[in-house]
């Protein structure tokens, strides 16, 4: 068997971490061809001396002569690749096979795209590149023949519900004989809190997810359920699904990840620990299952689960989202750029948590009065992008600003 090699983009967060640990588990299947971070450099040079990297990426010049800098002078240095344009290319390398998408946020969609017209195997953890670009992310994976699997438990959950006959290729339609795909989400820390109680909720408290470890952005979108929004408007384009056939229920259990419902009742759900090793160990080793280093699922343990249907008016991005893939593309964008400058300005203690969702709505409004393109290239969804930030950036600033 052929050693794959694979690069982690965005190596030192948490879906990076969880990667290094399962591709450790198989020395003779995976080599670390390369691994990138924004700030975390010393996590990025234990990470390449660790998995013998070949190359990594930082963000700028400085962040090279950091790395440099502290790099053991008795080990063997890894090329250090520097800037955005080094990311597009290194996941388009020839002599990478996998591609680990997982850096947070736009500024993940470029290099993604890259490795999908590249041909990869990309394993997509980056919301997005569909999000924001689904048909153009979609329309390059048919094009280049890449195969696309992706992370998200729920999404790799519905994969591994439908048939798929062994390939990760981009769907032409709706799998044949599926009535609904139905995502869970966990309700987040505040699933039982009255919607009183929201206006005083602090960063510490939205990022203190009861099952899930993950980083503080998607902390908060798991807290508000955008993060579930963004899964739908996802599941719409992996799947071709549409959004009249994607459900969403509170599951706090976290153990089923996701369902999918055929036209005959049956009802296929995927279980396991809440652990991203388990996911990412599917899309490195599909169409095999391989070791993951998570422990077994002892449902007598778990005792009971529990579904029931979100509150919109609790969780009013939920519906901001149905409402944008409704929409079109340009909403979409404006959803996600909105948000990441809403939940931002919420970390830094300059918005509230229930001005989130408000942040979003005006931005959507805004959006609404826009022509409408047909975001065929990657230059229209970045400058759509880019307008839709400064609009909430503006709308913060001049309305909502704590400060």
């Amino acid at each position: 068997m052929k050693i794959q090699n694979v690069t982690i983009l965005g190596s030192t967060g948490s879906i990076g971490q969880s990667t290094l640990d399962v591709i450790k588990r198989h020395p003779d299947r995976f080599a670390v061809y390369a691994l990138s971070a924004n700030t975390r450099i010393d996590l990025l040079i234990q990470q390449a001396l660790d998995s013998r990297a070949r190359f990594v990426i930082v963000p700028h010049q400085m962040a090279c002569d950091e790395f440099k800098a502290k790099w053991p002078p008795a080990s063997i240095r890894p090329e250090v690749r520097v800037g955005a344009d080094a990311l597009s290319q290194t996941a388009a390398d020839s002599e990478c096979d996998v591609v680990m998408a997982a850096i947070v946020g736009a500024a993940g969609l470029p290099s993604a795209l890259s490795a999908a017209r590249a041909g990869k195997r990309v394993l997509l953890a980056n919301k997005e590149a569909l999000v924001a670009a689904g048909s153009l992310f979609m329309a390059a994976v048919r094009d280049a023949k890449a195969e696309l699997l992706p992370i998200d438990s729920e999404h790799n959950a519905i994969f591994q519900c439908l048939p798929h006959q062994g390939r990760a290729s981009a769907p032409s339609g709706p799998a044949p004989g599926v009535s609904r795909l139905i995502l869970t989400a966990s309700g987040g820390p505040f699933r039982t809190r009255s919607i009183s109680e929201l206006d005083q909720v602090t960063p510490e408290q939205a990022c203190a997810h009861p099952n899930w470890s993950m980083g503080r952005k998607i902390s908060v979108d798991s807290a508000t359920m955008l993060n579930k929004g963004l899964e739908v408007i996802e599941a719409h384009w992996l799947f071709a699904m549409p959004a009249e056939q994607i459900h969403v229920v509170i599951h706090p259990q976290s153990v089923v990840h996701s369902m999918v419902e055929y036209e005959d009742g049956s009802v296929l759900a995927q279980l396991g620990q809440p652990d991203m090793r388990t996911p990412i160990a599917y899309g490195l080793g599909f169409p095999d299952r391989i070791s993951s280093g998570v422990g077994l699922l002892d449902l007598a343990r778990a005792g009971r689960l529990d579904f029931s249907e979100p509150d919109l008016e609790q969780f009013p991005c939920l519906k901001l989202s149905f409402d944008a893939l409704k929409a079109g593309q340009g909403a979409c964008i404006a959803l996600n750029a909105a948000n990441e400058i809403a939940v931002d300005a919420f970390l830094n203690r300059k918005l509230r948590y229930t001005d989130i969702s408000k942040v979003i709505d005006s931005t959507l409004s805004w959006q609404s009065g826009r022509s409408e393109l047909n975001y065929a290239t990657l230059d229209d969804v970045l400058s759509c992008d880019l307008h839709a930030r400064q609009y909430a950036l503006n709308f913060i600033s001049s309305t909502l600003n704590l400060t």
